[in-house]
């Protein structure tokens, strides 16, 4: 058996708990949980989108994200709605609370980066063995 400290899923998910606690008090200001966080991310980037293609975008199921959605909407942010074209479908958009919330979030990802002393280029190196991983999954769910 390996060591701890050498299992990647261990180093990642480390990380991953690491770097969601620096955002932490910066989402407490604007009563976001960090997968909140994501979503918003997502619809301020891309707007109106159904559910599945919100979770291709954060690599999570329609059963994760349903009950995140719906606590989204019942605190203001979005509104879900079924589409005029499939039933099936729901839509998400923001609200204009949804909205306003990215000019207080604006500051949020350069604050947290601060934190996080890695050089440019070692970042750039990090984020695209990242995006290589992530691109393994996406194939190998097809």
């Amino acid at each position: 058996m390996i060591p701890l400290s050498e299992h990647l899923c261990f180093k990642t998910y480390a990380v991953s708990r690491y770097i969601a606690g620096l955002y932490k008090p910066y989402l407490d200001e604007i009563s976001l949980t960090y997968p909140q966080y994501l979503v918003m991310i997502v619809l301020w980037e891309h707007g109106e989108m159904n559910i599945g293609k919100i979770g291709e975008h954060l690599h999570l199921d329609n059963g994760t994200l349903t009950p995140l959605l719906k606590r989204m909407e019942k605190n203001g942010l979005i509104i879900r709605t079924r589409s005029s074209e499939d039933e099936r479908v729901v839509l998400i958009n923001l609200t204009e609370n949804g909205t306003k919330l990215k000019e207080k979030a604006k500051h949020i990802p350069e604050a947290v980066q601060s934190c996080i002393h890695l050089s440019d280029e070692v970042k750039t190196q990090l984020m695209g063995s990242l995006d290589e991983i992530l691109s393994i999954q996406s194939v190998s769910e097809i």
